[in-house]
């Protein structure tokens, strides 16, 4: 981490702004960018460019995420993301990396600004550290405003008619949103931004132009040092430009049949809006009212009510986040505290690498290695897998699919693996094991999904490429494939591991 000079430093050092504050300094805005990186609907941003100057920073704070920072996939989506951002800010936008807790309160001070802003996020480590730095910088004499730029509601605005959070998500969404009213209309861009040009000084031992735009960017390093990527530079265009392109495409060929199609993985009927909206760089309410103008124009009433669902479990998660901060790291439902988890390396390994022996389950992971993304269809098969019929702690996939998603998100990753691992609110029943086999056949039934991620498998006829080992020995010859070689051996027996899983489950109540 970069040393940070505490204010009793940078007197002895030099005069501090704040001390001779000029007409341009004293009307100047610190904007915060977080999980915001777009300039339309950006609530704080409009309000800091109605004000005057604005100086745009972005911190990389991992002093205070903890366990929590960004996984590789996520911080190579943020450097793309930070640079269209910086762009978009003709290169004034500050990148520091440190405790932002410490940095925050040194660099508005000495810059002399009026006052900072930034959106809200809804992390618990973010929470605390945004209170505490609220009250420094107010000590300060320095305003600080917050905004809503990330949820439709906030979580505390959907509650029970007892005050209460809700545990279920259909009275969640189909009352509680209802309750709170239709998200806002979303705002466009600032009608003009004046970004006030920094002084020629030092900042973090750097002087503070070199930390602005590609060079503080890079100071960072986001990228990985080897080129792990390129599968993903090959999918992703990330930005505030191409999220508003993936939803007019969205909205144009995968509303219609969205419905049914978002369960089949060869389709291409789900939105692949989650990293824009997880980054920031296009809004909810932006999502929400430009599919709600679609459907109407094109008569989709059924689609759109369970698109919009789906912005509802988003904002569900951030509810369940928000009312239960140890989310990530422990079971709404306790009694799976003692649940008897297995240890497996190996079978672990298997499931990480996609070499399984469940198609499936092995094209899903493969995809999410390869791209950073995964269908949602098939999330919930390889967490079923993984939890059920290998047993392991859901922490084991929460962890991973942290460090490989793009869209790696603390809410919805928390809530999606305790739904799936029986021990959230509103979970799935955990007798309810999602069988790969059955569930290819059913949803990628011309194994289109199953030969793009697992190619070794591709010249197998349909009737057995959802499940090779059951094949006959004179088909594999004949498609050149020789199991245990070309292609593992299944890792488990589904049948037996469904029985041990539920056995497993009833000693929690014997």
């Amino acid at each position: 981490m970069l040393h940070v000079e505490k204010p009793s430093e940078l007197h002895t050092k030099r005069s501090l702004l704040i001390n001779s504050p000029n007409s341009e300094s004293s009307a100047t805005s610190l904007v915060w960018f977080r999980q915001d990186l777009r300039l339309s609907d950006n609530p704080a941003l409009q309000a800091a460019c109605q004000q005057g100057h604005i100086i745009p920073v972005y911190i990389l704070d991992d002093v205070h995420a903890a366990d929590w920072r960004m996984g590789g996939a996520s911080r190579w989506w943020l450097h793309h993301s930070l640079q269209t951002l910086s762009d978009s800010l003709n290169h004034k936008l500050l990148v520091l990396s440190g405790d932002a807790l410490e940095i925050l309160p040194v660099l508005a001070r000495q810059l002399g600004v009026a006052q900072v802003v930034w959106n809200r996020c809804y992390e618990p480590w973010r929470i605390k550290r945004d209170s505490q730095l609220k009250t420094a910088l107010q000590d300060q004499g320095i305003t600080v405003r917050s905004f809503n730029a990330s949820l439709l509601w906030e979580p505390w605005q959907v509650l029970k008619e007892d005050n209460t959070p809700y545990k279920v998500f259909t009275p969640f969404y189909r009352k509680g949103c209802k309750r709170a009213g239709e998200p806002p209309q979303p705002s466009g861009k600032p009608a003009s931004m004046n970004c006030r040009t920094l002084p020629d000084e030092e900042f973090l031992g750097h002087r503070l132009a070199d930390l602005q735009g590609p060079d503080g960017i890079a100071a960072l390093s986001l990228l990985p040092s080897i080129p792990w990527d390129s599968t993903m530079r090959e999918t992703w265009q990330p930005g505030e430009d191409a999220a508003q392109t993936r939803l007019s495409e969205f909205l144009e060929t995968g509303l219609d049949d969205y419905k049914e199609g978002r369960n089949f993985p060869a389709r291409p009927n789900v939105s692949r809006l989650s990293p824009y909206l997880h980054f920031g760089e296009i809004s909810p309410r932006q999502v929400w009212h430009q599919a709600c103008a679609s459907a109407l124009a094109q008569n989709q009433d059924k689609q759109l009510d369970t698109f919009l669902s789906e912005l509802g479990w988003r904002e569900f998660s951030y509810s369940l986040l928000y009312h239960n901060p140890d989310l990530p790291e422990q079971p709404i439902q306790q009694k799976f505290a003692n649940f008897p988890w297995q240890q497996d390396k190996e079978a672990l390994r298997a499931w990480q690498r996609g070499q399984t022996g469940y198609p499936l389950v092995d094209a899903g992971m493969r995809e999410l290695w390869q791209t950073g993304y995964m269908h949602n269809r098939v999330r919930m098969v390889v967490g079923s897998f993984l939890v059920k019929n290998l047993r392991q702690h859901w922490h084991h996939g929460e962890a991973w699919f942290w460090d490989c998603l793009v869209d790696a998100d603390l809410a919805s990753n928390s809530t999606s693996w305790q739904w799936i691992a029986g021990c959230g609110a509103d979970a799935a029943p955990y007798f309810r094991v999602f069988n790969p086999v059955t569930q290819s056949e059913k949803f990628d039934r011309q194994a289109e999904y199953i030969r793009r991620f697992v190619p070794e498998l591709a010249t197998l006829p349909d009737k057995y490429i959802h499940a090779p080992f059951a094949a006959p020995a004179n088909v594999l010859q004949q498609a050149g494939i020789v199991l245990g070689r070309d292609y593992p051996e299944p890792v488990v027996d589904l049948k037996t591991s469904r029985e041990d899983a539920l056995a497993a489950f009833k000693s929690l109540s014997a």
